[in-house]
């Protein structure tokens, strides 16, 4: 679920990029009279055909700039659009805490370097059989963290060989920080195999 959303939006940022893109193109080949110059043919009904257009004409300006709500709705209108896209590209970006709360039965609040813990697990996933590479690391809440661990395995291994020691593992993480509860999502590749020469 979490691959699709990220998939989705993806998606949508793309789209809006190639937009704007495409947008900005066309004005800027209005703006530079690249249309005359290469003898190109502008879109159908596009405005900005040479350095004299607007894209707005003065008709329509003085039109909509005499009603008293112009400005403020325009100004409130682009002020949201701004807040939208800065909360949605805040959105995209998982947090990594740089310290972790971990659970102690002190009233003090004991904190472990993310570094520290994230290296503590690769280090243990490193050790699985069939486990050619791995890194992990904690994102989200620093009291409720959440792991994300990247898994290459040797040509030949199977995800299900590997599945109990992972189990394991994350487990001996969770224990050793006190943590109720690690949600944990898991990207496995296989790595190639190595090109063998024939004799």
């Amino acid at each position: 679920m979490m691959r699709e959303h990220a998939k989705t939006n993806r998606t949508l940022l793309a789209l809006l990029g190639l937009v704007l893109l495409g947008g900005s193109l066309l004005v800027l080949a209005g703006g530079a009279e690249i249309y005359r110059r290469f003898h190109l043919m502008p879109p159908a009904s596009w405005p900005l055909t040479d350095s004299h257009n607007v894209l707005v004409p003065s008709a329509d300006q003085n039109q909509w700039t005499e009603m008293s709500w112009w400005w403020p709705a325009t100004i409130t209108a682009l002020a949201l659009l701004l807040l939208l896209s800065l909360a949605w590209l805040l959105s995209q970006r998982r947090r990594y805490p740089r310290q972790l709360t971990v659970a102690d039965s002190s009233e003090e609040t004991v904190t472990v370097s993310n570094h520290a813990l994230s290296d503590a697990l690769t280090t243990d996933l490193n050790m699985l059989p069939g486990v050619r590479g791995s890194h992990a690391h904690f994102y989200g809440k620093h009291t409720h963290p959440q792991a994300r661990i990247i898994l290459t395995l040797s040509p030949g291994t199977s995800p299900e060989q590997i599945l109990h020691g992972l189990h394991d593992a994350v487990e001996r993480a969770r224990r050793s920080a006190g943590w109720d509860n690690l949600p944990t999502r898991v990207d496995l590749s296989v790595a190639r195999h190595s090109p063998h020469r024939a004799e």
